[in-house]
């Protein structure tokens, strides 16, 4: 108890070896690893601390509480919609309710501009991150084929592959086998057997809105235990508004809201873990006499960069019942598709997923696709249970037009909203065009009849990119910001280019790289 505060916080008056902001995919990772090493941990995260048992229900609108909560604005000429599929709000993040959809990037995710021409290179290789990826799956543990057919890991994934797979699925593969395309069961973070006292799923169906059983994978019930029983301090319900500057440019600490109060933290290393958004937003809300663009600001880049992925939506009506509310919302793919064609028609591509539907998601997808409402909208619905749904998570071009700024309006804690300006660009119209057309044909092969599509996005990331030219970047190829030798990202943020594959685990993987850093930086002195 700190007697000064009345408030539960044993360090708040000391300075910590390492405070962390955002308690989500990333952050959890880079706490746990810290506070094994013995290093003094204050972890603070925005929203609450949910409690799976007490909290979770299988209600898709009661389950949206798990969103960010905090208003943002968007602009841009495809301006996108900010919610529950793209950042997740307490402690857990978007572990809480993502797909468990885990398959790594690709080498030439990497190398986008030597091996395509587009984009930039990574001051990384695959081969950096690749070790990080093998413990990863080890430890969620990821449950996948003993064989899959793209990228460059092989198989087999530690746990056997989830079976069996429900309608929405196999139409997938139906559709690949008859056009003889590669398809496969996808690699999740989702148990097929028992580990550890989690169950084995048993399909219900509600992964997006946060797994009862905890048969699901999140940061919430694996990392967060760990980083606890470690000593790390766990600050929930408390909003970081500023990281703080020394004059010689090493950052001391951070200030933080809670309950309508500041308070300061101060620490010899800081990392954001707080996603692609909040991480730039922080940092360009952070100025001082010196900096007035906001800290690791040097170059101009932060916020610049931001991406999304493509993630239009295919829904074709069969003559029997898919039930697509049945099994786990993602079962199968193909990425057959995700690296730029011999025919140069596009550059990089796309990956395919069959996702099954609850009932308010299928609902949204019509009325997106068709503007569709009330009785009309309600007929459609009567015949919810003959639908099949294909989605792309399609890879987009970093361009500096795509930006995190800060609004002149503000949020409901009185900080200033970020704005999100969103426009694709022609490469990325032409891989969303070829990916629609796919999904098109491999519905229509496996027997259905395609009646909308949506658009939509999904998964945040770039924003203070990582880089070797400081001019061109936010943070070095370890996550540590060319401005300040004590200040460390650790989010989706740092990505330099978007990819094709659902972001989750390479953006753990590179966490744990960076923590990795950060501890051999604490031993070398520098911090």
């Amino acid at each position: 108890m700190n007697h000064q505060t009345g408030l539960a916080w044993k360090w708040l008056e000391e300075e910590v070896d390492a405070v962390i902001v955002g308690a989500g995919a990333t952050g959890a990772v880079v706490a746990r690893e810290l506070g094994q090493a013995g290093l003094r941990v204050v972890l603070i995260e925005a929203g609450p601390y949910w409690e799976v048992s007490r909290d979770f229900v299988s209600d898709e609108l009661h389950m949206r509480r798990t969103a960010w909560r905090y208003k943002r604005l968007t602009a841009g000429t495809n301006p996108p919609e900010l919610g529950h599929n793209t950042s997740g709000s307490g402690v857990g993040g978007g572990t809480l309710h993502f797909t468990a959809v885990v398959p790594r990037f690709f080498p030439s995710d990497f190398r986008a501009r030597s091996t395509d021409g587009v984009g930039e290179d990574w001051p990384i290789d695959y081969a950096d991150i690749e070790p990080y990826y093998g413990k990863l799956e080890e430890e969620i543990p990821v449950s996948g084929p003993k064989n899959y057919p793209w990228g460059a890991f092989p198989g087999p994934y530690p746990y056997p592959e989830r079976e069996p797979i429900a309608g929405t699925h196999q139409v997938l593969r139906i559709g690949c086998e008859k056009l003889g395309i590669s398809s496969s069961i996808a690699p999740l973070a989702i148990l097929s057997a028992p580990y550890r006292g989690r169950p084995p799923c048993i399909n219900r169906g509600f992964c997006a809105q946060g797994c009862l059983p905890n048969s699901k994978f999140s940061t919430l019930i694996h990392h967060i235990p760990q980083a606890l029983d470690a000593g790390v301090e766990l600050r929930h319900g408390c909003m970081v508004n500023q990281v703080l500057c020394r004059p010689d440019d090493r950052v001391e600490g951070v200030t933080f809201l809670f309950n309508g109060q500041e308070y300061r933290q101060r620490a010899r290393a800081v990392i954001l873990c707080a996603s692609a958004i909040e991480t730039p937003r922080l940092l360009l809300m952070s100025v001082d006499g010196r900096h007035p663009n906001g800290l690791a600001n040097s170059s101009g880049m932060v916020g610049k960069c931001f991406m999304l992925h493509s993630g239009h939506e295919v829904m074709a009506r069969f003559s029997e019942e898919i039930l697509p509310y049945k099994g786990t919302p993602v079962l199968a793919l193909t990425q057959e598709f995700y690296e730029t064609p011999a025919d140069r028609s596009r550059a990089r591509g796309f990956t395919i997923l069959a996702h099954g539907s609850r009932p308010l998601a299928f609902m949204n997808i019509v009325a997106k696709a068709t503007g569709l409402w009330g009785k009309n909208l309600r007929e459609i619905g009567r015949d919810y249970n003959y639908f099949a749904r294909l989605s792309i998570v399609g890879e987009t071009l970093p361009s500096e037009n795509n930006r995190i700024s800060l609004s002149d309006q503000k949020d409901e804690v009185g900080l200033p909203a970020p704005q999100v300006t969103f426009t694709f660009g022609e490469n990325d119209h032409k891989v969303i065009a070829q990916g629609i057309e796919m999904c098109r044909r491999i519905l229509e092969a496996a027997g259905g009849k395609v009646e909308f599509v949506a658009p939509d996005t999904s998964h945040m990331l770039g924003g203070c990119r990582m880089g070797d030219d400081r001019q061109r970047s936010v943070v070095d190829r370890w996550g540590r910001a060319h401005d300040h030798p004590n200040l460390f990202i650790a989010d989706t943020s740092l990505f330099v280019t978007s990819g094709a594959s659902n972001p989750t685990i390479t953006a753990m993987a590179l966490a744990w790289r960076t923590a990795d850093a950060i501890k051999e930086a604490f031993r070398q002195g520098e911090l």
